[in-house]
């Protein structure tokens, strides 16, 4: 065969074996393609049936991360029923009641993961957020966004349901399938978003939610504390009222704590019996923690209290805690809201294992109900007008 020939011959080979990797190699980039469209049509399918399911690749990178709402604007933050009321709160959702035919609106913006009945929870939206979130409306009358829908922060996703003349909002709020305590993100009664870095780790299937504060919010507390001395419980400094804003404290989640876990009321302030606390109980061995933080100005046996604790606040507030099994503070200590200062007890003059808890101001006992919603165990709303005299009102 002739040379040139020869050539021209395995030149053609060469383009047709080319020919026919090229088409090879489309078809297994067109099989790899639909495989993974397969893939995340199944994974989509899942996501659009199950209220619960975790979040892809979100700790793929890390097994933790945070979320700064220090600085989320106006615009981007709707909280879900903004003219309804928290009727019920749990450690797992809110119950909020409203009027017939409100809008629920979207907390974040995000997009629609869910959209759909759900057996035991009627009309349900769930919402994914780029901050890892997902939000969680429930008991609609009817969903007004379809699945894959971008909606905005404050965005009408459905009208609220109900029955016999009540209508709610079932919300909650999740990270990969857990649900997170909304209290922990939003003051549910002012109802904005608590200013706050949020911490997410996860530990197994589960996962934890701590909060810290900025360098600027710890500066900006500090300061706050300079402002009233801890070496007197005089907050009226020679005027004939004072006042407590309510509503500044709570907007810090790290400033207060309620003293007794898991408990209730057993006998209130007042009455008959001119008590001077509310006697809160939970079980012996159960623990005490401190309100706000303070500095320990009594800590020992006095009289009918038994073993008792009084802590001065940088609020103009007393608190005390008595009849404890055991103290864990001394005096001249500081501590910090929440923290660990006692063990319950029944010392003193108590027939049962109890905390005797009392809020003071200028020396005198007053209802502590005025500051702690004691069934809720929150802090209670609005600023409260003290009266050097004596006396105390809820201003409006």
């Amino acid at each position: 065969m002739h040379i040139s020939k020869l050539n021209r011959t395995f030149a053609a080979m060469s383009v047709s074996k080319q020919a026919t990797t090229v088409h090879h190699v489309w078809h297994l980039c067109l099989l790899t393609l639909l495989l993974a469209m397969l893939t995340v049509s199944r994974a989509t399918a899942q996501e659009a049936s199950s209220i619960y399911v975790e979040t892809p690749y979100l700790f793929d990178k890390s097994d933790s991360y945070e979320v700064d709402f220090t600085n989320v604007a106006d615009a981007d933050y709707s909280f879900p029923l903004p003219v309804g009321r928290v009727v019920a709160a749990s450690s797992q959702n809110l119950e909020i009641e409203t009027v017939k035919g409100d809008a629920v609106k979207a907390m974040f913006a995000g997009t629609v993961r869910l959209s759909r009945h759900i057996h035991g929870f009627g009309n349900v939206v769930v919402v994914r957020h780029s901050n890892g979130f997902e939000t969680v409306y429930a008991n609609n009358a009817q969903n007004l966004v379809k699945v894959g829908a971008a909606v905005k922060a404050g965005q009408t996703v459905a009208i609220v349901g109900g029955t016999n003349d009540r209508y709610y909002c079932n919300f909650s709020i999740m990270v990969n399938g857990n649900r997170l305590n909304p209290a922990t993100i939003i003051d549910i009664h002012s109802h904005h978003l608590i200013k706050q870095i949020v911490v997410i780790k996860k530990v197994g299937s589960r996962v934890n939610v701590s909060t810290r504060l900025t360098p600027e919010q710890v500066r900006q507390r500090e300061e706050k504390a300079q402002t009233m001395s801890l070496d007197t419980n005089d907050p009226f400094q020679g005027k004939q009222f004072y006042r407590l804003n309510i509503d500044l404290i709570s907007s810090d989640a790290n400033a207060w704590h309620y003293p007794l876990d898991n408990s209730h009321v057993i006998s209130g302030y007042g009455g008959r019996r001119r008590h001077s606390g509310t006697d809160i109980k939970n079980g012996p061995g159960t623990k005490i923690y401190a309100a706000f933080d303070g500095k320990v100005v009594q800590s020992g046996v006095f009289s009918g209290y038994g073993k008792c604790i009084t802590i001065r606040h940088h609020n103009g507030l007393e608190t005390r805690y008595s009849h404890n099994s055991k103290n864990f503070v001394t005096v001249g200590e500081m501590v910090k809201a929440g923290q660990v200062i006692g063990i319950v007890g029944r010392t003193g003059r108590a027939t049962t294992e109890h905390l005797h808890f009392e809020t003071r101001i200028n020396g005198k006992a007053f209802d502590s109900s005025y500051v702690f919603d004691h069934a809720r165990h929150t802090l209670q709303k609005g600023t409260l007008q003290f009266r050097k005299n004596g006396g105390v009102s809820r201003l409006k």
